[in-house]
């Protein structure tokens, strides 16, 4: 299942949520394609992607979830990866 969540990250002058799946990466991948999201913005585990362009993702099908439950959902898959102490401080 495709996931995104509630979150509201400012960065670059604009907000910023997160798509993810719980089902796989090829899965999640697949789902992008038609956005033409660029692959800069897959972060390991999940696509940052504009605030502003959540309801087309929920128009396709990507399931509305708090930011807890996306990342309960991953880490219940095996498919959460953490970003390592030195990439949180760049």
């Amino acid at each position: 299942m495709i996931l995104i969540d509630n979150a509201e990250v400012p960065a670059h002058g604009r907000l910023w949520c997160h798509l993810a799946s719980d089902a796989s990466f090829d899965e999640l991948h697949s789902f992008v394609k038609p956005f033409n999201i660029p692959e800069r913005g897959f972060d390991g585990d999940h696509y940052d992607v504009p605030v502003e362009r959540r309801g087309d993702f929920v128009d396709a099908g990507a399931l509305f979830v708090s930011s807890r439950e996306l990342v309960a959902r991953l880490s219940a898959a095996g498919l959460r990866r953490r970003r390592s102490r030195s990439a949180k401080r760049r």
